[in-house]
């Protein structure tokens, strides 16, 4: 629906300004007239330069949902009804994108939606579990109580996530330092070594000879190498978003003897206290699979748990097929088993969730701790060795002259 801009005088000759959401210019003016304005100036709101470029549009963080979350669920539980705190909601919203979303959902509500099928027509904002859990909660009339579960769970998931953005933040900055170093060292330090060595004459040992050439050819054809790394980076790219490749790499990541045993921690933090969240929210546990298998954020983990949810629909348990996929330790599924023995699953996997928390946390430190010196040793021993190179023909002079 458009947007006008209007400017009209109250009966107190005052002047008020505002915008609304109508049909057209003259249901705007009716409107107006009906609420005792005059002399009524009335313009369509010209659209964002984002309507019409939708890469510029900003992205929803999933902070500002979970905030939306638990802001939503103090309003519901204090009695205010759905669409007032929807529009509550959309009015405080910082985010542009988010507030135009807002809007949709509370519109979409006054149209007689439900506020689940308002929420499944934004899934890149609420994905399937949002959506699954905010059914529950409107259908056993607990919205609130989902909803403050959600943002629990959201700002576990979230911490979760930023742990693990963590541990691969250092080694990728230090390799990139480490391709700094060596470029500036080849386009800049070696030239100048380069001319002392040929007013000394003579043939330069093996390693100093090889970085001049390397530095010789990086000045030449320095395009050719940047050609390379984006080619590389584009073909890795296509290869990840086939099945197979898709596959391949992810199966790797878990056996890498690094990052494999914190991603397999993660993997199981993730699922317990998803599929937790959702079985106390009243979600069938089949359902609860589904969804959980789809936000694995691993292939194989997916796969592992979509044949899981395969077996338990043949009549078998869910501890016995997450004990063949590989991917849980045997500590994980026993607790599973005496949950599902005891009635008590949801409980026993919420526990294993907040066991699993505390395990990446002890994880990502100790990878930490490894990975500093071993990176150091690499960046020290890359620039360290060109260095030595590039004095070898001094000592060698040195030497000669002794």
């Amino acid at each position: 629906m458009p947007v006008f801009v209007w400017e009209g005088t109250t009966r107190r000759n005052e002047v008020k300004k505002g915008e609304i959401d109508a049909v057209d210019e003259l249901a705007v003016r009716g409107l107006l007239r009906r609420q005792g304005f005059k002399s009524i100036a009335i313009k369509k709101k010209p659209k964002d330069i984002s309507e019409y470029l939708p890469f510029l549009k900003g992205k929803v963080k999933e902070k500002e949902v979970v905030v939306f979350c638990r802001i939503f669920s103090t309003m519901i539980n204090a009695g205010l009804p759905l669409i007032q705190c929807l529009d509550l909601l959309g009015q405080q919203e910082q985010n542009k994108t988010f507030k135009e979303i807002i809007k949709t959902v509370k519109e979409d509500v006054e149209s007689g939606a439900s506020l689940t099928e308002a929420l499944r027509k934004h899934p890149a904002v609420f994905d399937d579990l949002f959506v699954n859990l905010v059914a529950a909660g409107e259908a056993g009339g607990i919205l609130d109580v989902i909803l403050g579960r959600l943002s629990n769970y959201m700002e576990k998931a979230m911490k979760l996530k930023s742990q693990v953005k963590g541990a691969m933040t250092y080694p990728a900055a230090v390799l990139v330092i480490s391709f700094g170093v060596v470029a500036l060292l080849l386009l800049k330090v070696i030239p100048v070594f380069q001319k002392m060595f040929e007013g000394m004459g003579g043939e330069l040992p093996g390693p100093t000879q090889f970085l001049v050439n390397a530095s010789q050819f990086m000045q030449s054809y320095w395009w050719v190498m940047v050609g390379i790394i984006v080619a590389v980076v584009v073909a890795f790219g296509r290869f990840y978003k086939t099945e197979k490749g898709h596959w391949l790499i992810d199966s790797l990541v878990l056996k890498s003897p690094i990052f494999g045993p914190l991603l397999k921690k993660v993997a199981v933090a993730k699922f317990s206290r998803t599929l937790s969240t959702m079985m106390n929210s009243g979600v069938p546990i089949m359902e609860g699979l589904s969804i959980v298998s789809k936000t694995a954020g691993n292939v194989v983990v997916e796969a592992a748990l979509v044949k899981t949810r395969q077996s338990i629909s043949e009549g078998r348990t869910i501890a016995e097929p997450l004990m063949e996929t590989g991917i849980f330790p045997p500590m994980v599924v026993q607790m599973i088993a005496v949950g599902e023995a005891t009635g008590a699953l949801d409980t026993m996997l919420s526990k294993i969730a907040d066991f699993y928390d505390d395990e990446v946390d002890a994880a990502v430190s100790a990878m930490t701790a490894l990975l500093e010196p071993i990176m150091m040793v690499f960046l020290g021993g890359v620039v360290g060795g060109m260095i030595i190179a590039m004095y070898l023909p001094i000592f060698k002079m040195a030497s000669v002259v002794g």
